[in-house]
């Protein structure tokens, strides 16, 4: 109760604060703009079967959380952030096997803004692919009519075009607002269907049974733990000793058990639910060997199904890998301790100081990516014992919207903080 009270007390400081209420204004602004555009359906889509194809589909449904409740819609925007985070995941890739990008990227504030560049111009045909793809399924269950090929080409570019609006926005929000833009654009979208998940949880629920009554407080206990386990998790951090000889001064040099934040999981849920995207798109083809193929990958691949867990499960744990590679590089660590003169207790700087730090990391990332692997798919096995599908959704729904919040309090306190210095000193 008592950290309620000071996280309350801490965002009501960040409000009072001059420069950080603008930035939280404007972010609240283009959140309530863009849930206006998840409510704007594309024509020639009948809203009602489509809302009942969704409920009985746990694979789009599982989308629908992930393009922040535009696909149920079938609005302009309805493939959401996907390609974007796909061609976030494919740039990221290729610095490691491209020299030429992965120099780009140590180049500062301009290589950063090239790849960025390099991953908006990848995400149109993506977008193009992904767009095709969802009205082929949805034609193929009868949600959408057999439109005309110009009515086609203005749906599928008005979809892309709804992408690259999203993206817009979310970097708005990293450049005049707080938060991850992205995040908070995903973020706002759970928040906004987490509430109509539970209520249809309570509709359907018989509780007149007592087992369905237990079979709920054991799921709502599992959550209750996903909460605080993550809030633990985000909060452990592994202090390495740093001395400045010159300086006389002794500090230490933070590792974070979960460095990488929430961006895995956003990064293995776009990936997992490939395959049985793919096998619902193929299951109606004409050729009968090939639908039936597809159509058992994609009830193998099922959200509850025991090799998507797995799957899950290990894109969790690579993505975790890879994205603290990207965050946290040992090498330029020990290069900048090594300038200023800083060095670890009975370490050599340079190449002993990098390896020391990346034996360490390896350490500590291996229980944070554990960690995080555990807690993303457990309620997914928990709907699997309890029967309540309709907050399986809503257990990954909170892993993610946990570590936004948690991310953005950081944010708000490290501005806070700022504040009252520069108050201090002037």
């Amino acid at each position: 109760m008592e950290k309620i009270t000071s996280l309350l007390s801490l965002y009501i400081e960040g409000f009072k604060t001059p420069l950080l209420r603008k930035k939280i204004l404007f972010t609240i602004g283009i959140l309530l703009f863009f849930r206006l555009i998840a409510h704007i359906p594309v024509p020639g889509v009948d809203l009602g079967l489509l809302k009942n194809f969704f409920a009985q589909n746990q694979l789009l449904s599982l989308l629908d959380i992930f393009s922040g409740g535009t696909l149920a819609n079938f609005s302009i925007a309805a493939l959401g952030l996907n390609p974007y985070i796909n061609a976030s995941v494919m740039l990221q890739l290729f610095q490691l096997v491209i020299p030429k990008l992965e120099e780009l990227s140590k180049e500062g504030e301009y290589g950063r803004a090239k790849i960025n560049q390099y991953i908006r111009m990848a995400t149109i045909p993506l977008a193009l692919v992904q767009s095709i793809g969802m009205y082929g399924i949805l034609r193929s269950q009868n949600i959408i009519p057999n439109l005309s090929p110009l009515t086609v080409v203005a749906l599928v570019v008005s979809m892309v075009a709804g992408t690259m609006i999203m993206i817009f926005l979310g970097e708005l929000i990293n450049n005049y607002g707080v938060g991850n833009g992205i995040s908070m654009l995903i973020f706002a979208g759970i928040v906004a269907r987490l509430p109509v998940e539970f209520v249809q949880t309570i509709s359907i629920s018989d509780f007149s049974n007592p087992q369905n009554v237990f079979n709920l407080g054991i799921f709502l206990v599992v959550i209750l733990a996903l909460i605080y386990g993550i809030v633990m998790i985000e909060e452990a951090v592994l202090r390495v000793p740093i001395n400045y000889a010159k300086r006389g001064q002794k500090t230490y040099l933070p590792i974070k058990v979960d460095t990488a934040g929430v961006m895995p999981i956003i990064f293995a849920v776009s990936l997992a639910t490939v395959p049985s995207l793919i096998g619902q798109y193929l299951s109606r083809v004409p050729q009968p060997a090939i639908a039936s193929i597809a159509g058992s990958i994609g009830a193998l691949f099922r959200p509850s199904s025991f090799p998507y867990i797995l799957l899950y499960f290990f894109l969790v744990l690579g993505f975790t890998y890879f994205y603290t590679s990207v965050v946290f590089k040992p090498k330029d660590v020990a290069e900048e301790l090594r300038k200023s003169g800083g060095f670890i207790p009975g370490i050599r700087p340079g190449i002993s100081t990098e390896k020391r730090l990346k034996y360490l990391l390896d350490r500590v990332i291996i229980i944070g990516a554990v960690f995080l692997g555990v807690i993303a798919v457990l309620p997914s096995i928990v709907q699997n014992f309890t029967g309540i599908s309709t907050l399986t959704i809503g257990g990954t729904s909170v892993l993610i919207a946990v570590s936004v919040i948690i991310e953005l309090t950081r944010k708000i306190e490290n501005v806070v903080q700022m504040y009252h210095y520069e108050k201090l000193t002037y």
